[in-house]
Order: C-alpha cells, then sequence, then structure tokens
C-alpha cells in the first residue's frame, strides 16, 4: 500500500472518501466537485490497483491525499481511507458519481445549525450517455430514518449524506462481506444508532447512470450472493429492533417494500427460499397487498405466491423452449437459402 499527497491535517472539517478502480474519466469530475469549499475540506482518492493511469494522474493533484492499494474492492478501499481521515464530519463519494455546487458547504453549515449527527439532501440521477439529469423527488423531512432506510417513500442514497464522524465508533463504515449491498448494511446500521438527522434542502449529488455501473454487472450468480446478502442484511436489522420492541407496523410496512421484490427475485432460481421469504412478508404484515397488476396481480390474490411461481415458471420454460424451435427453423431455413445452387 503507497500513500502520497499532503499528509493529514488537524482539525479539519469535512473529509470526503472516493475509492476508485479503472475510472480516470470519471474519477476528475468526481474530484473537482469536491474542491472550492469554505469549510476546510480534505478528499481521500483511495486508487484500488486501477491500470488506468489514474496513480499517475493523481500525483499531478497536490491538493488531494492520495493511497493506492493492491485490488481488493471498493469495501475495503474506503476503510483504508477512512484510517487516514481526519474531518469531524465524513461524506462517501463513488468516483463515477458527482456532488452538486456548494453541496459540502450547505450540508455543513445545517449540521453545525441543528447538531445533526446525519444531514441529508436529495440524489438525482445523471445519464452518462445524454448528459441529460433526471430528477428524483426531493426528499421530506425524515420523521423516521430508520423507516426510510428500510425502503418506506423516497428511499435514500449515501451520496447526499453528511455523516457525524462519531457514529462510526460504533459502526463500521463498511462491510465488505456483504459486497454490493454493504450500503444498505451501512445505513441500517446507522439507522439502529438512532442518529439525528437534519435535511439539507436542494439536490446534494448526481449519481451517475451508465452501462458499466457495479449494479448493473451484477448477474447470475453474483446476482444471487447479492439477493441473499440482502435478505441476511434485513434479518438481522428486523431482529435487532424486534429485540428492542422497536419493530413498530409503519417499519414492520416499509421493509416489506424491499423484501417483495426480494422474494420474486430468490424464487427465481431457489423456489422454496422464495416462498418462506414471502410468508415471512405475511408475518411482519398482514395486510400487506403484492404491488403488481394485471395478470400477475390476479394470479398472486387468487393463487397464492407458491403457485404463481410454479405458473410463471413454467411460462418462462415455454418461452424458452418456444425460442429454441424458432431458432432451429430459422436456422434450417437460413442454411437452404445460403445452399448450393441447382443445376441449369
Amino acid at each position: 500500500m503507497t500513500q502520497d499527497g499532503n499528509p493529514p491535517t488537524a482539525g479539519l472539517d469535512v473529509t470526503v472518501i472516493v475509492p476508485t478502480f479503472n475510472r480516470l474519466h470519471f474519477l476528475k469530475r468526481a474530484v473537482d466537485s469536491c474542491r472550492s469549499t469554505r469549510c476546510r475540506t480534505e478528499v481521500i482518492i483511495v486508487d484500488d490497483g486501477s491500470t488506468d493511469g489514474t496513480w499517475e494522474w493523481l500525483q499531478s493533484q497536490p491538493d488531494l491525499v492520495r493511497l493506492r492499494q493492491k485490488n481488493q474492492g471498493q469495501g475495503w478501499a474506503v476503510l483504508n481511507g477512512f484510517k487516514l481521515s481526519q474531518g469531524r464530519f465524513v461524506r462517501f463519494l463513488d468516483s463515477d458519481d458527482f456532488l452538486a455546487q456548494g453541496a459540502i458547504d450547505r450540508q455543513w453549515t445545517v449540521a453545525q445549525e441543528t447538531g445533526a449527527d446525519i444531514v441529508y439532501g436529495a440524489v438525482d440521477r445523471h445519464e452518462e450517455s445524454t448528459g441529460a439529469v433526471l430528477p428524483e423527488p426531493d426528499p421530506e423531512q425524515w420523521d423516521d430514518f430508520m423507516a426510510v432506510q428500510l425502503g418506506e417513500r423516497n428511499g435514500s442514497h449515501y451520496l447526499g449524506m453528511l455523516f457525524k464522524r462519531e457514529l462510526f465508533d460504533a459502526v463500521p463504515v463498511r462491510r465488505p462481506e456483504y459486497g454490493v449491498r454493504d450500503d444498505r448494511m451501512l445505513l441500517l446500521e446507522l439507522a439502529l444508532l438512532n442518529p439525528k438527522v437534519a435535511r439539507s434542502p436542494g439536490v446534494a449529488g448526481y449519481w451517475s447512470k451508465h452501462a458499466a455501473q457495479m449494479h448493473t454487472s451484477c448477474r447470475g450468480l453474483a446476482l444471487q450472493v447479492a439477493n441473499w446478502q440482502m435478505l441476511q442484511i434485513y434479518k438481522k436489522t428486523l431482529s435487532a429492533l424486534e429485540a428492542r420492541h422497536e419493530l413498530t407496523a409503519r417499519r414492520a410496512a416499509a421493509a416489506c417494500n424491499v423484501l417483495w421484490p426480494l422474494a420474486l427475485a430468490i424464487a427465481r432460481t431457489v423456489p422454496h427460499e422464495g416462498v418462506e421469504v414471502e410468508r415471512w412478508i405475511r408475518q411482519l404484515h398482514p395486510g400487506f397487498c403484492p404491488p403488481e397488476s394485471g395478470l400477475r396481480g390476479w394470479c398472486f390474490s387468487h393463487l397464492g405466491f407458491a403457485w404463481t411461481q410454479r405458473l410463471f415458471r413454467v411460462a418462462r420454460l415455454l418461452r424458452a423452449v418456444l425460442g429454441c424451435v424458432k431458432e432451429g427453423f430459422s436456422t434450417q431455413s437460413l442454411s437452404r437459402s445460403t445452399g448450393p445452387a441447382s443445376g441449369q
């Protein structure tokens, strides 16, 4: 591991930790969005073994704290960056995302005025292919941070949040064992601390939408693992709330907004476990109604979860078989049309 750049300085207000791997074309924008603050800010870039010239570029940026490690993944990069951080408040920024102009100062000011542990703002989507900004609803004042993190209303993204450093005395900044779901683990573990939260009006940052995103490339076995991780996170969190007699009906209903699509995803590959998740949903929220409409909604309402999954599994199998048959006929037709010409 190699450290370079300005040494950490005591008395800083905000630390921004940016992990990166082979995203130099995005990283420059992310870094620029963290500069020119009125509050005392340090930006720590952790290069997770990039091979695209990232480390060479970072060495030309004297205002950054730079750390290079062998490729270990985003979670370890954030943990290593946090060890160097000196700010009283911390925020995390993926290298393909970027902050809104003035967001750091606005949220720092709100933190000082309210004494909040967490300050949050809206996060809009940025379509990389067109440059268009896709606005998300401005989050309202959250009167139950846990319910929001579990899945109520317009959710949240850590990109739009400023965290008091003291929170991480009780909660690790990242859990690499939870892979692509470790940000959800972070926010739910923070919610279990019952932090004081405050809203900063306006857009705090922009979540980049592009083809090379970690979540869009999560398929096959990796997706199954991610779904299992999400299920464990919710089991852990709801169990903790239940033990503390803090699992309200509102929070249970919020959790079901996430557990329902999770049950559907799990049932596609492990049907009986998807059924178990659906039963858990019914226990948590007896009045739960599946959000699907049309034929799918009718099947879930009249046939039940298990039989509906069986029916749609057969439908998927038939589509696959018909697709193979259609492809076979197309291949035969192509073969005949391109075969040897008959004599004349």
